[in-house]
């Protein structure tokens, strides 16, 4: 799972893509199709502008599209969601599928990757936490004793 995760989009496919939305959106008729593939591929991007693009329009098509393609927009907004570091909003797109389809391996492995990701993070934030605290308090005793010298 953690190679989803990972897995960037080639350029062309992204530029075909792109291309196949852009011409529908000039007309005003883009399918549900065309954006999803779209969207499909903007979180799959190493750019984390080109993330966010896609989840907007993976939002937009959960929000406007029929029943049909609900569930692939909620794998592919957890995906987009924690490779931008989103956890938390990835995780409640992660549990929101899982009350459609609880039994599904792929969904329960992504769930338990981004847990390890934050757990990961979180550690890191708490060493350079500790980290900073440290730094201050030897500036801190630093100028106590220097006021003490005084």
């Amino acid at each position: 799972m953690e190679d989803m995760l990972n897995e960037v989009v080639s350029s062309d496919d992204l530029q075909k893509f792109e291309n196949i939305y852009n011409e529908q959106l000039k007309s005003s008729k883009v399918t549900q199709k065309a954006q999803f593939e779209y969207a499909w591929c903007l979180v799959r991007s190493k750019y984390p502008a080109d993330i966010r693009k896609g989840i907007v329009l993976l939002e937009d098509l959960f929000n406007n599209d029929g029943d049909s393609g609900k569930r692939d927009c909620l794998y592919y907004l957890a995906i987009g969601n924690a490779r931008i570091k989103e956890y938390t909003k990835a995780l409640r797109y992660v549990r929101a599928f899982l009350q459609i389809e609880p039994g599904n391996k792929q969904v329960q492995d992504l769930e338990t990757c981004i847990k390890k990701k934050m757990e990961k993070e979180g550690l890191v934030g708490i060493a350079v936490a500790g980290g900073v605290i440290v730094g201050l308090a030897s500036i801190l005793g630093l100028g106590i004793a220097m006021a003490k010298k005084s």
